[in-house]
């Protein structure tokens, strides 16, 4: 039997899969209580699947906001880091979660980063060495139907300008309490 997923015209591929498993493997993931159920083969496409079920249940019996939260925290993030390349860093730096009705059945959410998207990150990233990228994504249910949106602020830079970045904090010392 097949599990329900979203509609795609992507495709995975065996390393995609083999990938696939791993985050779900991986125990932070585990604990969400979501899958990553589909993961295409240049990784522009990502779509997860978060059950109802007595691990992501709140006091009210719903899907717990937690569980939606954590379960879409770590996806951009991977995405970008596999798609820009070692030349990039990549940190989320903020989030948010807006719920439109309660989770009361299985949700979905798919994560897309397309072509355009990544030029337009290369080329700021090329004037101002560094950027800040707000990307939302949709639970919905199997109709598409939404369920909650969450807002992911992730901050990109060129590696070196990091580096260099992190370096000068670094030398920034905090005055001794005898200076204050």
């Amino acid at each position: 039997m097949t599990k329900k997923r979203l509609p795609t015209t992507n495709s995975e591929n065996f390393k995609a899969c083999f990938k696939r498993n791993l985050l779900n493997l991986f125990p932070a993931y585990r604990g969400t209580g979501a899958r990553a159920i589909f993961l295409s083969s240049d990784f522009k496409e990502v779509q997860i699947r978060l059950s109802l079920n007595w691990r992501t249940r709140n006091y009210v019996g719903t899907i717990f906001g937690g569980s939606m939260y954590a379960a879409a925290d770590p996806i951009y993030m991977i995405q970008l880091i596999e798609l820009l390349g070692k030349e990039y860093v990549v940190w989320d730096k903020s989030a948010s979660i807006r719920f439109i009705r309660p989770g009361n059945q299985t949700l979905y959410a798919q994560f897309i980063v397309s072509d355009e998207l990544i030029e337009q990150i290369k080329t700021e990233v090329a004037e101002k060495q560094e950027m800040d990228l707000t990307l939302d994504v949709n639970y919905v249910d199997i109709s598409g139907k939404p369920y909650a949106i969450v807002s992911k602020v992730l901050y990109i830079a060129e590696k070196n300008f990091y580096k260099s970045k992190k370096a000068n904090r670094k030398n920034d010392v905090a005055p001794k309490k005898s200076e204050v």
